[in-house]
């Protein structure tokens, strides 16, 4: 016999938990005379706020007592006055608050969204009301129409509300259209669609399968695909293969004619290139091909050019530098500061505790002795604040430093372009984090004649972007370098510092000191292990709060990836609070006081832009604007709206990679056989050089092992050969008469 289903219909009092797969909790008010408890997979995004018609069966829960077990659910209209005013008051449209949404109300009753609709002008005779606030709540209203008829469109398919309002906001009312007969557009034009979510969508609307639009979106996804994996480039063949196993094509047949047309439209750039096994056909997308390619003429340009430091410089490098605080360069530092001080190109590589920061202050204090003007960045910002109060002189992201003025904007106090335009000498800190697309930005603006210095741990990870620049350009011998190997006494006394370097060398390391290997075969146990570490066992040993504990994982997505641990330490050290507001943006709750961090650069938000990496805490929930507050590391406080929260990461537990140019005092890292293919010497090294204090890994020991064992993985960039070419070109074309 078929179960019998109700039908429940009531308005989102608030969210209580959304999981990843969309399982959901909410509490609803209006369904009976007390708050209703709902659970099921209910539809993407739903909001306090909305009205919802829901199909189901009641059941008793042992812990939670009685609540209804969703089977379908659909979004409703608002009907009648206390729904009206629970939909406007929630903050779903923007600028109508509780107080406001109770005035509307009062005054219009139940008509209120039939008049904003068809007569706004009436909201005039609402107290408090002009015209120019009617004019912002029509257009709210209209772009929440407009985003809701997209949303509707797109459940179906999957799409999440926050992609449909990016589609909405990038392509305005021909969203739909665009949707219907052109999907595989939103790849390009709508942040945060690529192609996996938008074949699927492609194919509910009936684009053929081997369609000569689909056949091209496959090819550029599966170089995209490779790009974020580190490579520049695919053979040729390889290409073909995974587009082929993508797309569920038999053969290559259709797909060739696709390549030659991105090939002939410029998208695609086809080279030879000498491969393992001999010289064969690869594939560049065109901008990796172009930053390549820039990348090998500006250091080609700045290597072979004379130097514009003063005169005054040659005279203090014929005697002794002035090393700060009277204290004395071993061999190796002296020789990298005179190296970088004596060619227009140079890079000071070498391990933790080996003076690479010591050797950066006094090329610093070199130069300043000299007369001469220093640009100094880094890619992160707290690298770039640690190099500040390194040197005593203003450091600030590569990002900053290439940001330009907005046209629009008046002038400002401190214009970091000037600063690098300007500069007899730049450097350049943790330049392992450096991709080729942004080292070929931050060579462009490079005057020629100043002296460039790259300063990074060649043998920590490589970029998270494409590319491996620093590695390649130490392949080349005519760029000068200076290796640095000398452990310093006080770093030889670091039990973190003697590990990372035997590590390094591919040796197992040693439980003492600052450094300890908790093993734990079982995996099941270990993400317990790791929340107790973070949140308990380390604050209570050493006296300490637990934002100075930092959890470090190989990877985002897994039992112990960044995104889990993370969840699980929020639940820990900021837990739900009834009464305390907080906002569901999917399957993630934001609320005052979590750990967030940017993971893009966006240049336009706040006073100077946030980029990717920079952490804050979020301070303030503002649900009638749809906007929360972040106060940053740097000092400055930015907004971000419910549709950017794709913009910010949670950081109680973040991954290797992204912690590269930042230091923590402590830090936890999981290990698991399971992410086998992120297990690398590299990866475990750049963990274990962020802990300042203590680091703790806690795993299994054959993962560790493996780990340690295992070099990192070559990526496929054709950089050094090319450099080579432009460097052979630059002497050939200034011996010519």
């Amino acid at each position: 016999m078929a179960e019998t289903r109700e039908c429940v219909e009531g308005i989102v009092d608030r969210v209580v938990f959304v999981a990843a797969g969309g399982y959901t909790v909410v509490r609803l008010a209006g369904a009976r005379d007390e708050p209703v408890t709902a659970t099921g997979v209910l539809l993407r995004g739903t909001q306090p706020g909305e009205s919802l018609r829901l199909w189901g069966r009641w059941e008793r829960h042992s812990q939670h007592g009685v609540r209804f077990v969703v089977a379908d659910c659909e979004r409703v209209r608002p009907v009648g006055v206390h729904a009206i005013q629970c939909f406007l008051s929630s903050g779903l449209i923007r600028g109508i608050g509780p107080r406001l949404a109770e005035a509307i109300v009062g005054v219009h009753g139940d008509r209120t969204l039939k008049m904003i609709d068809t007569d706004p002008d009436q909201l005039l005779r609402v107290h408090n009301i002009g015209p120019g606030r009617v004019a912002r709540i029509v257009q709210a209203w209209g772009e929440h129409k407009a985003v809701h008829e997209v949303m509707v469109f797109l459940h179906g398919l999957g799409a999440s509300p926050a992609l449909a309002v990016r589609i909405h906001q990038a392509l305005g009312e021909d969203a739909i259209q665009v949707v219907r007969t052109q999907p595989y557009r939103l790849v390009e034009e709508v942040r945060g669609i690529g192609f996996l979510t938008a074949d699927p969508i492609a194919m509910a609307v009936g684009i053929p399968e081997n369609s000569h639009e689909r056949l091209r979106a496959g090819l550029l996804h599966v170089l995209d695909t490779a790009e974020q994996r580190g490579h520049c480039y695919l053979t040729e063949q390889r290409l073909l293969e995974d587009a082929t196993k993508l797309l569920g094509q038999d053969d290559d047949m259709l797909l060739r004619p696709a390549l030659d047309s991105l090939r002939a439209d410029r998208r695609v750039v086809v080279e030879v290139v000498p491969t393992r096994t001999g010289d064969g056909l690869v594939v560049f997308s065109a901008r990796m091909h172009r930053a390549e390619t820039d990348v090998a003429t500006d250091i080609a340009r700045l290597a072979t050019a004379d130097s514009g430091m003063p005169p005054a410089l040659a005279r203090i490098l014929g005697g002794t530098l002035p090393v700060p605080d009277g204290q004395e360069l071993e061999p190796g530092q002296d020789q990298a500061v005179r190296t970088a001080l004596t060619h227009t190109v140079s890079i000071v590589t070498g391990g933790p505790g080996c003076g690479k920061s010591f050797t950066v202050r006094t090329l610093v204090a070199t130069v300043k002795a000299a007369g001469a003007r220093v640009a100094l960045a880094a890619p992160t910002g707290r690298a770039a604040r640690r190099l500040e109060e390194l040197t005593g002189t203003r450091a600030t992201t590569v990002h900053r430093l290439l940001a330009r003025p907005r046209d629009a904007d008046p002038v400002t106090l401190f214009d970091d372009s000037d600063v690098l335009a300007s500069a007899d000498l730049i450097v350049v800190d943790e330049a392992s984090m450096l991709d080729v697309r942004l080292a070929a930005k931050l060579l462009d603006r490079v005057p020629t004649g100043a002296h460039l210095v790259l300063v990074g741990d060649v043998d920590q990870l490589p970029s998270v972007g494409p590319g491996n620049v620093l590695r390649d350009l130490l392949a080349l011998p005519e760029i000068p370098r200076v290796r640095l190997s000398h452990v310093f006494r006080q770093a030889a006394g670091s039990s973190i510092i003697t590990n990372a370097h035997l590590i390094r060398r591919g040796e197992a390391p040693v439980n003492e000191g600052q450094f300890w290997f908790l093993p734990e075969n079982d995996p099941a146990r270990i993400p317990d292990l790791v929340v107790d570490i973070a949140t308990r066992r380390l604050p209570a040993k050493f006296g300490i709060d637990v934002d100075q504990v930092q959890v470090l994982s190989p990877k985002r997505r897994s039992p112990i990836g960044a995104i889990e641990l993370g969840r699980r330490i929020q639940d820990v050290v900021n837990p739900t609070s009834e009464g305390i507001a907080e906002h569901w943006s999917d399957s993630r709750v934001f609320r005052i006081g979590d750990k967030v961090t940017q993971i893009r650069n966006d240049y336009h938000k706040g006073e100077h832009g946030v980029f990717n990496g920079t952490t804050g805490i979020v301070t303030t929930l503002h649900p009638a604007d749809r906007l929360l507050d972040v106060a940053l590391e740097d000092g400055r406080t930015v907004s971000y709206g419910y549709d950017e929260l794709d913009d910010l990461l949670h950081a109680y537990a973040i991954t290797v990679h992204r912690a590269q140019g930042s230091e923590y005092p402590y830090v936890v890292v999981p290990l698991v056989k399971a992410d086998a293919f992120f297990l690398r010497r590299n990866l475990v090294y750049t963990a274990v050089t962020r802990a300042r204090q203590m680091v703790v890994l806690v795993g299994q020991p054959e993962a560790l092992e493996m780990a340690i064992t295992r070099p990192g993985d070559p990526r496929h960039t054709n950089l050094t050969r090319r450099l080579g070419q432009a460097l052979g070109h630059h002497v050939e074309t200034s011996a010519r008469p």
